[in-house]
């Protein structure tokens, strides 16, 4: 297991990031993000030990409202997945590093295909997986289903500083579903500006996120690069959300294979 350290940084953007770091400070940079209620370490512990053991640079922000970091409460506006990108853009720049390979999970994939589509000039190479890019109407049934919020456990509540468990959802849920009525698009109309290697990582059992939205994202990166045809791809696997957890022995060779990508 890798040592980690944890501190913190404020941003321009108005967010004070925790961020937790393991690995060899002269390897390759990469940020890995977590998602919805989780920290770096409450999710990807094992993905950034694994990483950092394979010599990479690993940095962990808790996005702002989560674990350690501010502003408080965690807030769901109809750009939140914009503003964490923007945080992670400038956490880049607080960090001094000019290009990393950025992986995200769940919420956190989102996120991560934000950055790529932002600011690609910044991305080695980019993974998500739970994500997808773009909310459309197969997603409804399942977000009303997030209510009520007996499923948020009381260290996550005590963790995030949420006080209101139900209110906290129905924002969530509202905003997903705001995401719904306004086109569904996420990342789609970035997608054409993204130039790194790209993975998108899927599990067959996944309720919440349908393939055939993650394609939308993988055709327009590849359209947009007609030299490198294979430049985004979408990997399936036999699990469900949260493949790192499920499928751990395949996840890491894929998201291995990928970082290697140039």
């Amino acid at each position: 297991m890798s040592d980690w350290t944890t501190h913190a940084i404020d941003l321009p953007t108005g967010a004070r990031l925790e961020v937790a770091e393991a690995g060899d400070p002269a390897g390759e940079p990469v940020i890995a993000i977590h998602g919805l209620l989780g920290t770096a370490r409450m999710h990807l512990e094992d993905v950034i030990n694994g990483l950092a053991g394979e010599g990479y640079h690993v940095y962990g922000p808790s996005l702002r409202g989560y674990g350690g970091s501010t502003p408080k409460p965690r807030r769901f506006p109809l750009d939140f997945y914009q503003k964490d990108a923007r945080d992670v853009i400038a956490l880049l720049d607080a960090l001094a590093i000019d290009r990393a390979h950025v992986v995200g999970y769940s919420d956190g994939g989102e996120v991560a295909l934000l950055v790529a589509g932002m600011a690609p000039d910044r991305v080695i190479t980019i993974a998500s997986w739970g994500s997808i890019g773009y909310y459309g109407e197969k997603m409804r049934p399942v977000i009303q289903r997030m209510f009520p919020a007996t499923w948020i456990t009381d260290e996550e509540q005590q963790m995030h500083g949420i006080d209101k468990p139900d209110g906290f959802v129905l924002e969530w849920m509202q905003t997903a579903r705001g995401i719904i009525d306004s086109g569904g698009d996420l990342s789609v109309s970035l997608a054409a500006s993204i130039r790194a290697p790209l993975l998108m990582m899927l599990g067959t059992e996944d309720t919440l996120n349908p393939p055939d939205y993650a394609q939308r994202v993988i055709d327009q990166v590849n359209a947009a690069n007609p030299s490198r045809t294979d430049l985004a791809r979408l990997e399936m696997f036999d699990c469900g959300h949260a493949v790192h957890e499920l499928q751990p022995e395949a996840f890491r060779a894929a998201l291995g294979a990928h970082l290697r990508r140039r």
